[in-house]
């Protein structure tokens, strides 16, 4: 396979002996201990890149250390319960630099004294190749299989390679494995490519044994630690084979050999060669050590409103460290072809970022169906926007998990995470913009509703016989306070000329809107004030409205219009509400993008919950 792959082969060393038992196995360590140091006197390499944790590897690193040359060992600080932890620890302990896969496994090498800057956390590279799989022609090689020696004779022992419905072989090569184990019913062995690889492609895997029971491994791998009976393992293929588990990414994204690249070319080696170990007691932020190498935990958040759409790189704290805008497409096609563009775009600029992605959030206008991901109907602002699955295509492209949720919704989750809603119980959020929505926190958690039509705030009606609204119905908040009725209203006066007073012009290539009524009222216009005050009156109704059904210890004002209505607002509570609500505080967001950090907060919350 090496030559298969063009690399320019120096030398070649033969030293494994004896077959594969344990008297082999330190036979071979030591041929390879007496003829590596003349190879590596000869190479002179800057770096010895030692993988895994074969005996083989033990010998390498060993030779290496003695021969003072820079060991960068990768896969180090797994656990799988056999010699091979013995080996795979002592080699951590020769090298200088270390690539794990998993955040446990970078914890276990901190907790051995390594290096915290010394450590990269890049995931598995064999998943760059697996997430990259697009062979679909799998037929061909399905009659390939991998076994041991002593697997292939032991089923030659019992007659079983006869059997037209197995295969036994020595090797499969590793692009024709990929298919095999991406379309296999299951896999069954002990071998850690099932715990690690297979966990890409959902296969289900029946681990035999104890050799790894200590790794990590996603909700695919069924153990059968006690296998010495026939009927544990037919039981355990009933209830595995066939079956479609989640792709697992606990071992990678996809992206681990541009982060060893980079890496590797912040090495420096002027630097002393001299190993440095980090005894106890550890810092109590040992992350802020490492900052310089360990990424970013981050989310993709996008942002589906009226007239953009926008994409943004979001950190665990909430703060944005790249944003995109486009115009949003009026076309399907355009626009989730858009999406993807610029999604893909973004993953690949955050690698650079130094952040790691950890998964896709979506706002949209609408409404949502956010177990599914699907957008179920939409508002009239955004057309060809109706029972859209947004997650299928997203995952597919950037093999990341993806949520969706309404716009108000994620508004009000970016509160509860970001914004004056931490820590509360119970709380609602309004978002005044170019409709009118909403989001309600009760008891720490989102309400959806029985068909995900909760928190359609806008659509309170607060007048029998009020203005028409886009919804049909007529005198609803949305008619009264959004952006679009106060446009509506702005372009009658203007009509009329009616609008512009003193200090005040509109260029003719520009459209009458809602901030040119504002910007009336703000210079005394009276008519312009007198549609302000109604608008507030009717969105301090629904507040007040909104206070008597859920009584929540806060109510959240968000969105470009939340600082023009907040007084007559809380005017609106203090003649209309009961007195066991007038004490509810009314405030305005202090969050600039709601919609956005919402949409990352459903994809950090999550990994949140699951890292701690």
């Amino acid at each position: 396979m090496i030559e298969q792959d063009d690399f320019d082969i120096n030398t070649r060393l033969h030293t494994i002996v004896r077959g594969e038992d344990e008297a082999a196995m330190v036979e071979s360590v030591g041929l390879a201990l007496v003829k590596l140091p003349d190879v590596l006197n000869r190479l002179k390499p800057d770096i010895m890149i030692v993988h895994g944790d074969r005996f083989d590897a033990l010998a390498l690193a060993t030779s290496a250390a003695l021969m003072n040359i820079r060991i960068l060992h990768i896969e180090g600080g797994e656990v799988s319960g056999t010699i091979d932890d013995s080996i795979r620890h002592a080699i951590t302990k020769l090298a200088h630099y270390h690539v794990c896969c998993t955040r446990s496994a970078e914890q276990h090498l901190i907790s051995m004294c390594e290096d915290h800057d010394r450590i990269l956390l890049a995931g598995c590279p064999s998943y760059d190749k697996l997430l990259s799989a697009k062979n679909k022609d799998y037929m061909s090689i399905i009659r390939m299989w991998l076994g041991s020696k002593e697997m292939v004779r032991v089923m030659r022992k019992k007659g079983i390679e006869h059997h037209p419905n197995f295969r036994a072989v020595k090797h499969v090569p590793f692009d024709q494995f990929i298919q095999l184990v991406a379309h296999a019913g299951c896999m069954i062995g002990n071998s850690s490519c099932g715990v690690r690889e297979v966990g890409a492609f959902g296969t289900p895997v029946i681990n035999l044994g104890t050799r790894q029971i200590g790794r990590e491994t996603g909700e695919n791998v069924l153990h059968v630690r006690d296998a010495d009976t026939q009927d544990k393992i037919l039981q355990a293929l009933h209830l595995q084979f066939g079956k479609q588990y989640p792709c697992s990414k606990i071992y990678g994204d996809g992206n681990a050999v541009p982060r060893i690249l980079k890496f590797l070319k912040s090495i420096d080696l002027q630097e002393p060669l001299q190993k440095k170990f980090c005894f106890p007691p550890v810092k109590e932020n040992i992350s802020q050590d490492i900052d310089h190498i360990l990424e970013t935990l981050s989310a993709l958040a996008v942002d589906l409103g009226g007239t953009n759409l926008r994409v943004a790189i979001v950190s665990m704290k909430g703060e944005i460290v790249k944003k995109y805008t486009q115009f949003n497409p009026k076309t399907y096609e355009e626009r989730i072809n858009l999406i993807l563009q610029m999604c893909v775009e973004a993953a690949a600029e955050a690698v650079k970022l130094n952040c790691r992605i950890l998964g896709v959030g979506i706002s949209t206008g609408g409404r949502v169906n956010p177990q599914e991901g699907i957008v179920l109907h939409s508002t009239k602002l955004i057309q060809e926007w109706n029972s859209v699955d947004l997650r299928t295509p997203l995952s597919d492209t950037l093999h990341l998990p993806v949520w969706v949720d309404n716009d108000g919704n994620c508004a009000a989750m970016a509160e509860r995470k970001f914004g004056q809603g931490k820590g509360l119980e119970n709380f609602v959020t309004l978002i005044t913009g170019t409709g009118i929505g909403g989001g309600i926190i009760h008891q720490h958690e989102l309400i959806h509703g029985s068909s995900f039509c909760a928190a359609e705030l806008g659509h309170l009606v607060v007048s029998l016989d009020g203005p028409d609204c886009s919804c049909g119905s007529h005198g609803c908040i949305e008619a009264y306070a959004s952006g679009m009725a106060l446009q509506r209203e702005a372009k009658k006066l203007h009509d009329e000329d009616l609008l512009l007073v003193e200090g005040m012009s509109v260029p003719k290539d520009e459209a009458v809107g809602a901030l040119h009524l504002i910007q009336a009222a703000k210079l005394g216009n009276a008519k312009a004030q007198s549609i302000l005050r109604t608008a507030g009156t009717a969105l301090g109704l629904g507040v007040v409205n909104i206070l008597h059904t859920m009584n929540p210890s806060l109510v959240i004002l968000s969105g470009v219009l939340a600082s023009h209505y907040i007084h007559i607002v809380k005017d609106v509570i203090r003649q209309q509400a009961l007195s066991s609500v007038q004490d509810v505080d009314v405030v305005v967001s202090d969050l600039v993008d709601p919609a956005l950090l919402g949409a990352a907060s459903m994809v950090l919350d999550y990994t949140t919950r699951r890292i701690h």
